[in-house]
């Protein structure tokens, strides 16, 4: 929802360590594939109840998915960057909880289901919109420089990662966090496809 706000600001800061890191032969795609990595190592603390290395792994896992878009942006964008960027995001959307539904799966287990399966509502509403755009060459006005057509919504990037970071600081908040945040990415998914059936016919 606040996406697009937030990304003037996220590129003036992250500019100018992405020429840094690209002057010294740092590639884009090595930064996205090395932010999974680590957010894949954060879903892996959550589940061993290291809830605040956990955090640091979300942080920096969301660092690396800023800075690989600045990096690409001097180098270039690629079709394989653009894939993998958003690939592996979903990924490490559906691992992160998992963590956490292995820390306690009397508590989190269904509602850890319940907000993965809400992901899967929202996430292929999002890039079946995507696909469609792409072969009548539509593109984002709010998103231009996305690698694909980028539909917003109810919850987005940011709201991901805030509620993300709580469940690191409220770990016993996680079954009611989880349930309320399934809620509203199944409201986003059902938008995402209203604006679908609207746009396409």
């Amino acid at each position: 929802m606040i996406d697009a706000a937030l990304l003037p600001l996220q590129r003036r800061l992250l500019t100018p360590p992405g020429q840094w890191l690209a002057a010294r032969g740092v590639r884009a795609d090595h930064l996205t594939i090395a932010g999974c990595l680590v957010g894949l190592a954060a879903a892996g603390a959550a589940a061993m109840g290291l809830y605040g290395l956990a955090l640091l792994g979300l942080a920096l896992n969301r660092l690396a998915d800023g800075l690989d878009g600045a990096v690409a942006r001097v180098t270039g964008p690629t079709d394989r960057g653009a894939f993998l960027d958003i690939a592996l995001d979903f990924v490490f959307y559906a691992a992160f909880p998992l963590g956490f539904v292995l820390a306690d799966p009397g508590a989190n287990a269904l509602p850890g289901a319940v907000l993965i399966a809400s992901f899967v509502i929202s996430g292929t509403s999002f890039l079946a919109f995507a696909s469609i755009a792409a072969r009548r060459g539509l593109t984002a006005a709010d998103y231009p420089s996305k690698g694909i057509y980028y539909l917003g919504g109810l919850t987005e990037g940011a709201e991901t990662i805030a509620v993300f970071a709580a469940f690191c600081l409220f770990p016993a908040w996680f079954p009611v966090l989880a349930s309320v945040f399934a809620a509203a990415c199944a409201v986003t998914g059902l938008t995402r496809f209203a604006a679908g059936w609207r746009a396409f016919d």
